[in-house]
């Protein structure tokens, strides 16, 4: 086991899960992830493997078949995961949003239906905010539910699915005006559906088109796609709880644990790309030694390994603080934050390390150049986190009288 990014006061079981994961991650991921992402394959033979696992359920309560483990012990099986290929950790996290959002906020009837099938892998999650005209504004988005006899009628575009194609359960947020009258703030009438749907691409039930994937410099192999509703008929029992102008907040609370998913990965590729980094260095001749004898090569291994270790710690905080109940949104927003900042950095200096080789196909750092910014954007952007940092602070240190 490596020095770095060690996690203290993990009991038995929780080493032996991260054990496990990080066996499967150098057997199963490390070996073939260079060749799927180039090719922008969908890793089936992978995502098979962590269902085995059990990694669907891994916070799904034990009565719905889950092994109700921790946001930490996710968080920390996440950063396994990125460290082999970040991509699949994608594949897990939104599937994992949707499982938490059920079961924090759906209705009995909802999570008897969903959750024993998603802690198989059977049912499979995806979660949906975004709009081709949107992004972090969450407040305007524009797609509608219409209520209908006992149906809601659904109409709009979304953007940025992640598993878009694959999963069989979208949780999507529209407006949703019914009782709510005019002048009701934005966040107040919104309302998250739950939409099923066949996997693939095309028209994949009456009223609900996924057009296909978006074609993206990195985060390849999972598929992210529009959702284009046009007349979609949704029953009333699909809205996550059973009451409209819940959505907001229901979303909120799931992106919340989204963050420190985020920095769960920010961490995991970081970790990797110093491993290529620190090992590269002892193996690259200069001058007539090894380059990591070369003091400006140390000092780089130096900040590196203090950004991991500093990462890792704040992400664990978070994942933590969540655990006990707690408000975590700053606590996630700084975690995030620092976590895909720094993952940037660490990702870069491996890269000079490499020297020209960082720039051909042929060694892994140049997959992780690739996918480093999509932890400065996703979950919102580092802009968005310093906002809610921000607010968060003076709510913390208001001047009293």
């Amino acid at each position: 086991m490596a020095r770095l990014a060690q996690t203290a006061g993990l009991t038995d079981i929780q080493q032996e899960i991260l054990s496990t994961v990080r066996d499967f991650v150098d057997k199963e991921i490390i070996p073939v992830a260079t060749e799927l992402e180039h090719r922008d394959e969908y890793p089936q033979q992978i995502v098979d493997g962590l269902k085995e696992l059990g990694l669907f359920g891994l916070m799904i309560p034990e009565e719905y078949g889950g092994l109700g483990e921790s946001l930490l012990t996710y968080a920390l099986c996440v950063e396994e995961i990125a460290r082999g290929w970040m991509s699949v950790s994608g594949i897990i996290n939104t599937h994992f949003i949707v499982a938490y959002m059920l079961k924090q906020h759906g209705t009995q009837e909802q999570k008897d239906y969903f959750l024993p099938r998603m802690a198989l892998g059977e049912v499979r999650g995806a979660f949906s905010m975004s709009e081709p005209g949107l992004g972090s504004d969450v407040s305007a988005i524009t797609s509608k539910a219409v209520k209908d006899g006992d149906q809601y009628v659904l109409n709009g575009q979304k953007m940025w699915l992640t598993n878009g194609g694959s999963s069989t359960l979208v949780a999507v947020l529209v407006r949703s005006d019914e009782g709510h009258p005019e002048g009701t703030a934005p966040h107040k009438s919104m309302t998250t559906f739950l939409v099923e749907k066949e996997p693939g691409f095309g028209e994949v039930r009456p009223g609900l088109t996924i057009p296909g994937k978006i074609d993206k410099m990195g985060y390849k192999g999972v598929d992210t796609t529009e959702l284009i509703m046009d007349g979609l008929r949704i029953p009333a029992n699909r809205v996550l709880g059973g009451t409209t102008g819940r959505g907001f907040y229901q979303m909120m609370d799931g992106v919340e644990v989204g963050r420190v998913n985020v920095a769960a990965r920010g961490c995991g590729v970081a970790q990797r790309a110093f491993e290529l980094g620190v090992s590269y260095a002892q193996q690259r001749h200069t001058f007539g030694k090894p380059i990591a004898q070369h003091q400006a090569i140390q000092f780089k291994l130096a900040e590196m390994a203090t950004k991991v270790e500093a990462a890792h710690a704040m992400m664990v905080n978070a994942a933590r603080k969540k655990d006990s109940g707690e408000r975590n949104d700053l606590e996630a927003g700084m975690a995030k934050y620092l976590a895909s900042e720094y993952c940037k950095e660490v990702v870069e200096d491996a890269f000079r390390i490499h020297g020209g080789y960082g720039f051909s196909k042929e060694y892994e750092i140049e997959r992780l150049y690739r996918e480093a910014p999509m932890l400065l954007i996703g979950e919102g952007t580092a802009e968005i986190q310093k906002m809610i940092i921000g607010r968060r602070l003076l709510e913390e240190y208001r001047l009293q009288g």
